[in-house]
């Protein structure tokens, strides 16, 4: 029988806001473009971002272990999706803003 994971992230608040500034920085270093759908987004980055994109997935996946990560190189970019299931869609919807937010600004 499978188990569902609670939606709560493990982090506390002061890890938090680092883990958001550490994405937010990423992302206005290497973001090349985002996708969001309900439950799922598509994130592009630099090909050369891969080792920080990998250490953010990696602690991500502790944290936040109910939300789904897989990464994907292409020729032109590195494709980061993510998946929430329902209920998670808010925090789904930080991470985008937090790797974004200073390209809407």
């Amino acid at each position: 029988m499978a188990t569902e994971l609670p939606i709560a992230c493990t982090l506390t608040a002061a890890g938090l806001r680092e883990r958001l500034a550490e994405m937010s920085a990423l992302g206005d270093e290497a973001l090349l473009s985002s996708e969001t759908q309900t439950g799922r987004a598509l994130l592009r980055f630099e090909p050369s971002a891969r080792e920080r994109v990998d250490a953010i997935v990696a602690a991500e996946s502790q944290c936040c272990a109910f939300l789904g990560f897989a990464l994907t190189d292409t020729p032109a970019a590195l494709e980061l999706a993510i998946t929430a299931p329902p209920g998670a869609e808010p925090v789904l919807e930080e991470i985008v803003f937090a790797f974004s937010e200073r390209r809407r600004a």
